[in-house]
């Protein structure tokens, strides 16, 4: 498995996703502990705006939804260890991530708590792959694969295994993806920072659910997956140079409250939805 390191440097880079939607119940209670404050809310970056216009995208939200009394400021990051690191420091008030997520990491992690009762909770995204805009094939290839696991009840057993039932406080498996002799290789890139649904372990094994649904692609394709490690801007760019053929995440917001392109820049073709989430905020818990 290759490790890439790749950073940009442009404002705009965002990270997208297939859907996301305010289908919850709307309160009029403003977010516990950030009343009447501006939030400084970490975000993984996003591949189709800057920290600005999303700080405008989540206030009208929450406006929208009758929530009121918090102006969210988001300060993008390239992995979810470096927002842990300035929620630590003092940088930012809050992580905006998905509840699979945050669940996981607050088993681990004594020191943060779930925050209930922002905006950002009534938000739910979508996963897909994301390909190049001349790769329609490889795109229908994984459209197959997704709807045929949907069909046969495959998809949502990886995800009961590998997120829903993670054990509290464990470390998701490391999982093999099989090789086959002269099969076509497709080099798929993972920030690998995102327990448990993106994970590469300290030992550069990929594991959890991204590698469990990405072997199972490989199995019935009958191609070979290669894991390249990147950074959360990086993605566009290393699909558009080629170094990759496949960005395993990209975010679409479901419903029309969000903008649907926010991490979706020109040149790339999504895949159906393999999963969602509703998005979370943690942050760290109050001294007692």
């Amino acid at each position: 498995m290759k490790k890439l390191l790749v950073t940009l440097c442009a404002a705009m880079l965002l990270m997208t996703g297939c859907g996301g939607g305010a289908d919850k119940p709307a309160t009029d209670k403003p977010a516990d502990n950030f009343s009447a404050a501006e939030l400084k809310l970490g975000m993984v970056t996003r591949l189709n705006t800057d920290e600005k216009t999303m700080g405008g995208v989540l206030d009208q939200f929450a406006e929208k939804i009758g929530i009121k009394g918090t102006k969210h400021l988001p300060k993008f990051y390239d992995s979810f260890n470096a927002m842990q690191m300035g929620l630590e420091s003092g940088q930012i008030e809050a992580i905006s991530t998905y509840n699979s997520v945050a669940n996981y990491v607050v088993a681990n992690n004594d020191k943060l708590e779930i925050v209930p009762n922002d905006a950002l909770n009534k938000i739910t995204d979508a996963f897909c792959f994301a390909v190049r805009k001349d790769e329609t094939a490889l795109r229908d290839d994984l459209n197959k694969v997704i709807d045929d696991m949907k069909s046969d009840g495959s998809l949502d057993k990886l995800i009961n295994d590998y997120v829903t039932n993670v054990a509290k406080g464990q470390t998701p498996p490391a999982v093999d993806i099989p090789k086959v002799d002269g099969a076509q290789t497709i080099k798929v890139g993972v920030t690998g920072d995102l327990p448990p649904l993106d994970l590469i372990l300290a030992d550069n094994s990929p594991a959890g659910f991204n590698t469990a649904l990405l072997a199972e692609i490989a199995k019935r394709l009958n191609r070979n997956v290669e894991i390249v490690q990147i950074e959360s801007g990086a993605r566009a760019a290393a699909l558009n140079s080629k170094l990759i053929d496949v960005v395993f995440w990209v975010i679409v917001p479901l419903g029309d409250d969000l903008p649907i392109d926010l991490d979706k820049p020109e040149g790339l073709e999504l895949s159906k939805p393999y999963f969602k989430d509703d998005v979370a905020v943690i942050k760290l818990k109050a001294n007692k």
